[in-house]
């Protein structure tokens, strides 16, 4: 699958979310797309925006290309982000949380079922 239709699948079923004020599905599919910009990002180097105390200045002066990721490695990100919902729901449950675990795990379902439907 091209990385961009598990993106724009993710950003849509967002948008549909956020319509639907479902604050279970939005703040699970924020989560994985705020996964992926992380992973995008570029570390920075020493030295990388320039010499100035507060670093770089100017409109665009820190700006460095972003890592581009194949559909693979996005697909990892956002079944990484859905193992991390079920082991916070297991968490959640040791500690008798059961309300927050069930939203943790509908998360976790949700994003499950937008990387089985590629």
């Amino acid at each position: 699958m091209p990385p961009s239709d598990l993106r724009e699948r993710l950003r849509r079923t967002l948008r549909e979310a956020l319509r639907s004020r479902d604050a279970v599905a939005a703040g699970a599919l924020r989560a994985a797309i705020s996964a992926i910009d992380n992973a995008e990002a570029v570390p920075a180097r020493p030295g990388q925006f320039g010499r100035a105390p507060m670093g770089a200045v100017g409109v665009g002066a820190a700006e460095a290309p972003r890592r581009s990721l194949d559909g693979e490695e996005i697909l990892r990100i956002v079944r990484a982000e859905a193992a991390d919902r079920l082991a916070a729901a297991a968490q959640f449950e040791r500690l008798g949380q059961v309300d927050a675990a069930a939203r943790m795990r509908a998360g976790a379902e949700l994003l499950t079922a937008i990387t089985d439907a590629g």
